[in-house]
Protein backbone atom coordinates (compact mmCIF):
# COMPACT_ATOMS: atom_id res chain seq x y z
CA UNK A 1 0.00 0.00 0.00
CA UNK A 2 2.64 2.67 -1.10
CA UNK A 3 2.48 5.87 -2.93
CA UNK A 4 3.69 6.38 -6.68
CA UNK A 5 4.27 9.32 -8.45
CA UNK A 6 5.81 10.03 -12.14
CA UNK A 7 6.64 12.84 -14.17
CA UNK A 8 6.77 12.86 -17.95
CA UNK A 9 7.64 16.27 -19.67
CA UNK A 10 9.09 17.32 -23.10
CA UNK A 11 12.00 19.26 -21.97
CA UNK A 12 14.15 18.86 -18.39
CA UNK A 13 11.64 20.55 -15.53
CA UNK A 14 12.36 21.62 -11.90
CA UNK A 15 11.02 18.24 -9.88
CA UNK A 16 11.83 19.62 -6.43
CA UNK A 17 7.85 21.44 -5.38
CA UNK A 18 6.92 17.82 -6.99
CA UNK A 19 9.11 15.46 -4.51
CA UNK A 20 8.27 17.74 -1.64
CA UNK A 21 4.23 17.46 -2.94
CA UNK A 22 5.04 13.79 -2.87
CA UNK A 23 6.82 13.57 0.13
CA UNK A 24 4.13 15.74 2.36
CA UNK A 25 1.90 13.32 0.74
CA UNK A 26 3.70 10.40 2.14
CA UNK A 27 4.37 11.64 5.39
CA UNK A 28 0.62 12.69 6.04
CA UNK A 29 -0.88 9.43 4.50
CA UNK A 30 -2.94 7.42 7.09
CA UNK A 31 -1.02 4.40 6.12
CA UNK A 32 2.40 4.05 6.94
CA UNK A 33 4.91 5.27 3.96
CA UNK A 34 8.07 4.83 5.78
CA UNK A 35 9.31 1.51 5.04
CA UNK A 36 12.42 3.40 2.63
CA UNK A 37 11.89 4.61 -0.93
CA UNK A 38 13.42 5.18 -4.24
CA UNK A 39 13.42 7.57 -7.41
CA UNK A 40 14.39 7.06 -11.01
CA UNK A 41 14.98 9.83 -13.03
CA UNK A 42 16.50 10.28 -16.81
CA UNK A 43 19.57 12.27 -16.99
CA UNK A 44 20.81 14.52 -19.69
CA UNK A 45 22.18 11.50 -21.97
CA UNK A 46 18.61 9.81 -21.39
CA UNK A 47 20.10 7.04 -19.80
CA UNK A 48 18.47 5.83 -16.01
CA UNK A 49 19.66 6.91 -12.97
CA UNK A 50 18.17 5.09 -10.07
CA UNK A 51 18.04 6.10 -6.30
CA UNK A 52 17.10 4.11 -3.33
CA UNK A 53 17.42 4.79 0.57
CA UNK A 54 16.53 3.41 3.82
CA UNK A 55 14.57 6.53 5.00
CA UNK A 56 11.04 7.82 4.85
CA UNK A 57 11.11 10.14 1.74
CA UNK A 58 10.53 13.31 3.74
CA UNK A 59 13.32 12.57 6.00
CA UNK A 60 15.99 12.67 2.83
CA UNK A 61 17.51 15.20 0.99
CA UNK A 62 15.42 16.41 -1.90
CA UNK A 63 17.56 19.02 -3.20
CA UNK A 64 20.18 16.41 -4.72
CA UNK A 65 17.74 15.80 -7.32
CA UNK A 66 18.19 18.21 -10.25
CA UNK A 67 15.94 19.11 -13.52
CA UNK A 68 14.79 15.88 -15.73
CA UNK A 69 12.11 15.30 -18.31
CA UNK A 70 11.04 11.90 -16.84
CA UNK A 71 10.68 10.83 -13.24
CA UNK A 72 8.88 7.75 -11.43
CA UNK A 73 9.00 7.53 -7.70
CA UNK A 74 8.23 4.97 -5.04
CA UNK A 75 7.63 5.77 -1.23
CA UNK A 76 7.34 1.97 0.63
CA UNK A 77 4.66 0.80 2.83
CA UNK A 78 5.90 -2.79 3.13
CA UNK A 79 3.38 -5.83 3.43
CA UNK A 80 2.54 -6.51 6.94
CA UNK A 81 5.96 -4.28 7.62
CA UNK A 82 7.89 -7.56 6.27
CA UNK A 83 11.40 -7.27 4.20
CA UNK A 84 12.65 -3.92 5.46
CA UNK A 85 15.51 -3.77 3.27
CA UNK A 86 16.72 -1.07 0.86
CA UNK A 87 17.37 -4.06 -1.93
CA UNK A 88 13.41 -4.16 -2.06
CA UNK A 89 12.57 -0.93 -2.30
CA UNK A 90 11.12 0.18 -5.95
CA UNK A 91 11.80 1.76 -8.78
CA UNK A 92 12.76 -2.04 -9.92
CA UNK A 93 14.85 -1.49 -13.29
CA UNK A 94 15.69 -4.16 -15.14
CA UNK A 95 18.34 -2.30 -17.27
CA UNK A 96 15.74 -1.63 -19.83
CA UNK A 97 12.30 -0.39 -17.86
CA UNK A 98 11.66 0.95 -14.80
CA UNK A 99 8.54 -0.63 -12.67
CA UNK A 100 6.70 0.92 -9.42
CA UNK A 101 3.87 -0.49 -7.96
CA UNK A 102 1.33 -0.35 -4.74
CA UNK A 103 -1.29 -2.84 -3.81
CA UNK A 104 -2.16 -6.10 -1.82
CA UNK A 105 -2.51 -9.62 -3.49
CA UNK A 106 -3.85 -12.50 -1.30
CA UNK A 107 -3.15 -16.09 -2.50
CA UNK A 108 -1.53 -15.96 -5.74
CA UNK A 109 -0.76 -18.75 -8.04
CA UNK A 110 1.42 -17.55 -10.29
CA UNK A 111 4.92 -18.95 -10.91
CA UNK A 112 7.76 -15.72 -11.14
CA UNK A 113 10.82 -15.25 -9.89
CA UNK A 114 11.28 -11.68 -7.89
CA UNK A 115 12.45 -11.04 -3.90
CA UNK A 116 8.78 -9.29 -3.34
CA UNK A 117 5.44 -9.73 -4.80
CA UNK A 118 5.73 -6.51 -6.67
CA UNK A 119 8.68 -7.61 -8.51
CA UNK A 120 7.16 -10.61 -9.44
CA UNK A 121 4.04 -8.66 -11.08
CA UNK A 122 6.51 -7.12 -12.75
CA UNK A 123 8.57 -10.08 -14.33
CA UNK A 124 5.11 -11.62 -15.11
CA UNK A 125 4.04 -8.82 -17.26
CA UNK A 126 7.28 -8.87 -19.28
CA UNK A 127 5.92 -12.84 -20.32
CA UNK A 128 3.44 -10.75 -22.61
CA UNK A 129 5.47 -8.21 -24.12
CA UNK A 130 5.43 -9.59 -27.68
CA UNK A 131 1.37 -8.07 -27.84
CA UNK A 132 2.99 -4.66 -26.85
CA UNK A 133 3.62 -2.95 -23.24
CA UNK A 134 -0.14 -1.75 -22.56
CA UNK A 135 -1.75 -5.36 -24.11
CA UNK A 136 1.01 -6.94 -21.61
CA UNK A 137 0.10 -5.09 -18.49
CA UNK A 138 -3.97 -5.69 -19.21
CA UNK A 139 -3.03 -9.72 -19.67
CA UNK A 140 -1.29 -10.01 -16.80
CA UNK A 141 -3.35 -7.97 -14.21
CA UNK A 142 -6.51 -10.60 -15.69
CA UNK A 143 -4.46 -13.45 -14.69
CA UNK A 144 -2.86 -12.20 -11.60
CA UNK A 145 -6.59 -11.15 -10.84
CA UNK A 146 -8.13 -14.86 -11.61
CA UNK A 147 -5.39 -16.63 -10.44
CA UNK A 148 -4.79 -14.83 -6.77
CA UNK A 149 -7.57 -15.60 -3.52
CA UNK A 150 -8.09 -11.58 -3.63
CA UNK A 151 -6.65 -8.73 -5.06
CA UNK A 152 -7.43 -5.60 -2.75
CA UNK A 153 -5.70 -3.57 -5.02
CA UNK A 154 -3.14 -3.53 -8.19
CA UNK A 155 -1.44 0.10 -9.56
CA UNK A 156 1.80 0.13 -11.32
CA UNK A 157 3.64 2.64 -13.55
CA UNK A 158 6.16 1.50 -16.52
CA UNK A 159 8.38 3.23 -18.18
CA UNK A 160 11.08 2.67 -20.68
CA UNK A 161 11.70 6.31 -21.44
CA UNK A 162 9.57 6.85 -24.27
CA UNK A 163 6.25 6.13 -22.98
CA UNK A 164 4.50 5.77 -19.37
CA UNK A 165 2.40 3.01 -19.18
CA UNK A 166 0.07 3.35 -15.81
CA UNK A 167 -2.62 1.08 -14.69
CA UNK A 168 -4.86 0.61 -11.91
CA UNK A 169 -7.24 -1.82 -10.41
CA UNK A 170 -8.64 -2.46 -7.19
CA UNK A 171 -11.77 -3.91 -5.05
CA UNK A 172 -12.16 -1.69 -2.15
CA UNK A 173 -11.25 1.81 -0.83
CA UNK A 174 -11.74 4.03 -3.91
CA UNK A 175 -10.81 6.98 -1.89
CA UNK A 176 -7.30 5.52 -0.88
CA UNK A 177 -6.58 3.46 -4.50
CA UNK A 178 -7.65 5.65 -7.15
CA UNK A 179 -4.32 6.97 -9.04
CA UNK A 180 -4.93 10.53 -10.31
CA UNK A 181 -3.13 12.34 -13.44
CA UNK A 182 -2.86 15.82 -14.86
CA UNK A 183 -0.60 18.17 -16.94
CA UNK A 184 1.12 20.72 -15.52
CA UNK A 185 2.32 24.30 -16.39
CA UNK A 186 5.24 24.34 -14.83
CA UNK A 187 9.00 24.13 -16.61
CA UNK A 188 12.59 25.07 -16.11
CA UNK A 189 12.98 29.09 -15.98
CA UNK A 190 8.92 29.28 -15.85
CA UNK A 191 8.54 27.62 -19.40
CA UNK A 192 4.88 25.79 -19.88
CA UNK A 193 6.82 21.92 -20.76
CA UNK A 194 2.57 20.46 -20.42
CA UNK A 195 4.28 17.97 -18.19
CA UNK A 196 2.35 14.94 -16.77
CA UNK A 197 2.28 14.10 -13.52
CA UNK A 198 0.48 10.87 -12.57
CA UNK A 199 0.24 10.03 -8.16
CA UNK A 200 -1.84 8.45 -5.94
CA UNK A 201 -2.88 11.48 -4.45
CA UNK A 202 -3.97 14.80 -6.08
CA UNK A 203 -2.45 18.03 -4.71
CA UNK A 204 -3.09 21.78 -5.05
CA UNK A 205 -6.01 22.49 -6.99
CA UNK A 206 -8.65 19.39 -7.08
CA UNK A 207 -10.41 20.25 -10.86
CA UNK A 208 -6.48 20.13 -12.20
CA UNK A 209 -6.32 16.40 -11.85
CA UNK A 210 -8.43 13.15 -13.41
CA UNK A 211 -8.55 9.75 -11.94
CA UNK A 212 -7.64 6.69 -13.25
CA UNK A 213 -10.49 4.57 -14.34
CA UNK A 214 -10.39 1.22 -11.88
CA UNK A 215 -9.50 -1.45 -14.45
CA UNK A 216 -8.05 1.56 -16.99
CA UNK A 217 -4.57 0.99 -18.82
CA UNK A 218 -3.40 4.38 -19.81
CA UNK A 219 -0.21 4.75 -21.95
CA UNK A 220 1.61 8.63 -22.30
CA UNK A 221 4.16 9.80 -24.81
CA UNK A 222 7.09 10.79 -22.68
CA UNK A 223 8.12 13.74 -25.69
Amino acid sequence: MCRLLAIAARRPIDIQGHLQSFAEIARTSAVYQGHGWGLALLDENDSWTVYHDIRPVWEDDLSRFGPTKLLLAHARSAFRDEGIVVENNMPFFDGHCVFIFNGELYGVRIRQPGRIGAEKVFNFIKRFDRHGRAKAIARAAEIIEKQSKYVRAMNLIISDGRTVHVASRFNEDPEYFTMWYRRSTEGAGGSDNGALVVCSQAWGDASDWRPVGNGEVLTFPCS
